[in-house]
């Protein structure tokens, strides 16, 4: 702006008839240089590097980093929306399904963009216009389904070149198929399956409405299409298998399974489910992101607790060898090489959602982070499962419930430090409005609250601190492996969880069992509710979400941020100035120019952080809340790095906010992407 200012004054406004003709080329190439300075100021940086995003987690690593550097500290805040695509898939909730969740993650890869909607409708757009070049409509069945969403796809390219179908756009569905689409025609490959998709439903037994579905992407290596599912919470021991299923991209065909049996119980194979036998039934499944070392050719899987959450007596045995795990198998068999559990017969609900991510430690040492709902953070050699500091296990509360028998100790490890609080006590119980204090110390005071792994039990309500869910969730952590430092964010909102004699609950009424899971084949029913105030805030102090930088290498924390504000939690809208973070889902994206990007609160930003310093550089009001992870793109040398990110908002935590008449405040179905200026 000052070379613009000299320039008016010395080009335009020096008027003075003194000047000779012989000093014309002189100011001629005086205000040319000024001009081109003042252009130079706006301009596009067109040397960095160009950078698709062919993975749900940028690679199969799962990192969440680009290499784009085009994007800067420098020039954040000029950032403008390029464009926005509309699904058209979003809904409050009907008479047959809940409400919608636009959590995907697009991909972009082969000059096209690809995503999925929260009915599973797959779609390719230009990644620079936004205009659309084909979607597929799977037509799913969405009866009974908890919330529609769809969290990503999956790509693969022939190196065989073959004519049909040699680039392949993956994707799970709502009503549990597996599906492959052709990335250029959107048109099904017809040699996958049956005519484009696979049964999951095959070898898993009963299965009762929208109790087993696929959420997460499906994760590519080599030739092989590797998915979980997830399992309704709660329902049943006896519950649907939680088997992990490779199989040929190219034909459909199963090559290998992990059924997580504990040892002593034999796995049934691939060849045996083949033959038509059924996998083993309650095993931990795993509804999260899976990753993978390519090189080394091992999957990081996270799994969930068995079946039924809040009650592991001895109708659930040693079902839980592998639950609330990372487990790494072999990419080429399925077979298991090693497994960490986080939580030892875990009856919390704290299942591993976060996809395992790789890191080199020191720039030697193969590492995979293990991010927990309780907000501990494992950091683990991903060729042995050997942590990288160690883990001490501690005594925790031991159950009373009749039947039950908890473990007595728990791991925590000492670096890196919990990104979550570990105990809670009377001043740290909060109210927002007058009363709201009292209200919420009486309601702690008849709580049973023996700190962190505090067991649900029968005579009153165990506080679950963190709760259901987190601590961090399926959103991760994302890597810098330039400077070796990890965000994560999580969430700090406190739930509860009651065990219910079955013949009691019998009797009591609707009011009683709001949020009540049966876990048929137990003694006990369980409720789950909130810590909340009368005025349905939360009853422990903020912040309520937090951002944390973390040192890979020395494990120590960098630096912690509140996430959020109340722009859309309080009235007249006077909580923007309320930073103290909100619940949130989804990740964070981080670029080589040391810059974080995150949406994941309920205040409907994207916002952009220093990596060095946690500053808020910049932030954007979206059209709904962003509960998914940002990616980054540049397709061509004199090209624009573009930033994407879903605003669709999710469901459940809309409903928490809000309530069920506002709920659709918090609800949309865009796709927005920004750019640099012209």
């Amino acid at each position: 702006m000052l070379a613009y200012k000299t320039f008016l004054k010395v080009c335009y406004f020096n008027k003075k008839p003194a000047m000779k003709k012989s000093d014309f080329p002189a100011v001629i190439a005086c205000c040319g240089a000024l001009t081109l300075a003042a252009c130079d100021s706006a301009s596009t940086d067109h040397s960095g590097p160009v950078a698709s995003w062919p993975a749900i987690g940028g690679s199969a690593a799962g990192q969440r980093f680009s290499p784009l550097q085009q994007i800067t500290a420098d020039n954040v805040d000029q950032l403008e929306v390029a464009w926005v695509y509309h699904t058209g898939d979003v809904s409050a909730g009907t008479d047959t399904h809940g409400a919608t969740a636009f959590q995907a993650t697009p991909l972009v890869v082969q000059d096209s963009m690809y995503f999925c909607t929260p009915y599973n409708r797959i779609v390719s757009l230009d990644p620079e216009t936004g205009t659309e070049r084909w979607t597929y409509d799977p037509e799913v069945d969405l009866t009974g389904v908890y919330t529609p969403s769809c969290r990503g796809v999956a790509y693969w390219q022939d190196s065989q070149k073959a004519s049909s179908c040699s680039q392949r756009i993956l994707s799970g569905t709502l009503d549990a198929r597996l599906l492959a689409v052709d990335a250029t025609t959107g048109k099904p490959c017809a040699d996958f399956g049956n005519g484009g998709s696979v049964d999951l439903t095959a070898n898993l037994g009963d299965l009762r409405l929208a109790e087993y579905y696929v959420t997460s992407a499906p994760l590519v290596v080599g030739d092989l299409v590797i998915t979980g599912a997830f399992v309704k919470d709660g329902q049943r021991v006896d519950a649907p298998p939680g088997v992990i299923r490779a199989f040929d991209v190219r034909s459909g065909e199963l090559v290998w399974a992990f059924d997580p049996v504990p040892p002593g119980m034999k796995p049934v194979s691939a060849e045996q489910a083949n033959a038509g036998m059924d996998f083993t039934r309650s095993t931990p499944n795993s509804w999260g992101n899976l990753s993978a070392d390519t090189e080394r050719g091992i999957i990081y899987v996270p799994t969930g607790g068995s079946q039924p959450d809040h009650y592991g007596g001895p109708e659930r045995g040693d079902m839980d060898y592998y639950g609330t795990s990372v487990v790494a198998l072999d990419a080429g068999n399925g077979q298991p090489l090693w497994h960490f559990q986080a939580v030892h017969h875990d009856i919390w609900d704290w299942d591993v959602a976060a996809q395992p991510v790789l890191f080199e430690q020191h720039g030697t040492t193969p590492g995979v982070i293990a991010a927990t709902k309780m907000g501990n953070i494992f950091l683990l050699n991903r060729e042995t499962g050997a942590p990288l500091f160690p883990v001490e296990e501690r005594p925790v509360p031991r159950s009373t419930v009749p039947g039950e028998r908890t473990s007595p100790t728990q791991p925590h490890p000492t670096l890196p430090r919990p990104v979550h609080p570990q105990a809670l006590t009377e001043d740290d119980i909060w109210g927002l409005y007058p009363g709201d204090r009292d209200a919420c110390l009486a309601q702690f005071r008849e709580f049973d609250y023996r700190g962190l792994f505090t067991p649900p039990g029968l005579e009153k309500p165990a506080l679950l601190w963190p709760g259901l869910g987190g601590g961090v969730n399926w959103g991760s952590v994302s890597v810098n492996p330039r400077e070796n430092i990890m965000v994560v964010n999580s969430m700090r909102v406190p739930y509860t969880a009651r065990l219910i004699p079955r013949e009691q609950a019998d009797s009591l009424d609707g009011n009683d069992l709001v949020g009540a899971n049966a876990q048929e084949g137990t003694p006990y029913v369980v409720v789950r509710g909130g810590f909340l105030s009368p005025n349905n805030t939360p009853c422990t102090a903020p912040p309520w979400g937090v951002l944390t930088a973390i040192d890979l290498d020395s494990g120590e924390t960098l630096w912690e941020k509140p996430l959020g504000n109340l722009e859309e939690l309080s009235p007249l809208g006077l909580g923007r100035f309320l930073e103290w973070g909100t619940p949130n889902t989804g990740g964070s994206l981080q670029t080589a120019s040391g810059l974080i990007f995150i949406g994941a609160t309920l205040d409907s930003y994207l916002r952009a952080y220093d990596l060095q310093s946690g500053d808020v550089l910049w932030k954007s009001k979206l059209p709904a809340p962003a509960q998914a992870t940002p990616m980054t793109y540049r397709l061509r040398k004199n090209g624009k790095q573009y930033l994407a990110v879903a605003a669709g908002g999710h469901g459940p935590l809309a409903y928490g906010a809000k309530g069920p008449e506002k709920l659709g405040e918090l609800l949309g179905d865009a796709l927005v992407v920004y750019s640099l200026p012209n």
